[in-house]
């Protein structure tokens, strides 16, 4: 599934991410923005879901409950990308911008339901 696609960034996606991938012309709904402080888990997967959005995140308590949700047969049309936040940290926004507009051309992307976001710093 190569290309732009809408995403749902969770609450932890900084906000310089968040505006440059809006500026680069992805469809970008930040968590925060729709639901607030401290949604749980399985609410932001089940929108992502329903909505066809692909949700982001850097938690790794997120990953856990996506593989746990994925492998319960829970997770019809969710999809996931997903990298460390320490590295997010360590980062400019740019390098994580290159690193979507990679992952769009990415032939096979989401052949898995959760996407690792190819990091080069």
């Amino acid at each position: 599934m190569a290309g732009r696609y809408p995403l749902l960034t969770d609450e932890d996606i900084e906000g310089p991410i968040v505006r440059g991938l809006r500026n680069l012309g992805w469809d970008v709904e930040h968590a925060f923005e729709t639901f607030g402080e401290k949604t749980l888990d399985l609410r932001l997967f089940e929108y992502a879901a329903s909505t066809g959005r692909v949700f982001v995140t850097t938690d790794v308590g997120h990953l856990r409950t996506a593989r746990e949700w994925i492998d319960a047969g829970k997770a019809s049309g969710f999809r996931m990308v997903w990298w460390p936040q320490r590295k997010t940290q360590e980062l400019r926004a740019s390098v994580v911008l290159q690193a979507f507009e990679r992952l769009a051309t990415k032939e096979g992307a989401f052949a898995y339901p959760i996407e690792f976001l190819e990091i080069r710093d």
